[in-house]
């Protein structure tokens, strides 16, 4: 069993910078960042393995928006750069303890909002 915790949504401009924050109660494989508007489905936004470190980002996000991770700290950051009206969303980081071979996450935390404001 894995918890996570995020932090670090609030509320900023359009233009301006946010960083999110996910420290996991345990170490993981692969680490994630979806999003939720209202009304809207959840999407993904990036995610990172943590030992190789390889990423992959939405098209939305790619070239804005950068993820990284503290093995030591079991934490993973997204940073979020240049953010629109459309990132407007609750943001929710998702883990899988266990190597895996598709698109699938066990853990979720509680998610943190972001607002950008026009």
């Amino acid at each position: 069993q894995v918890q996570l915790v995020e932090s670090g949504g609030g509320l900023v401009q359009a233009g301006g910078s946010l960083r999110l924050s996910c420290v996991a109660s345990g170490r993981t494989f692969r680490m994630g960042w979806f999003r939720q508007a209202p009304g809207k489905e959840r999407e993904f936004v990036a995610r990172i393995t943590m030992i190789g470190g390889r990423t992959y980002y939405a098209d939305s996000v790619k070239g804005r928006f950068t993820i990284s991770r503290d093995n030591a700290k079991n934490t993973v950051y997204l940073q979020m750069n240049s953010l629109k009206p459309d990132d407007t969303a609750v943001y929710n980081c998702a883990a899988t303890e266990t190597v895996v071979y598709t698109e699938r996450y066990d853990y979720w935390g509680q998610g943190t909002q972001v607002t950008v404001s026009s």
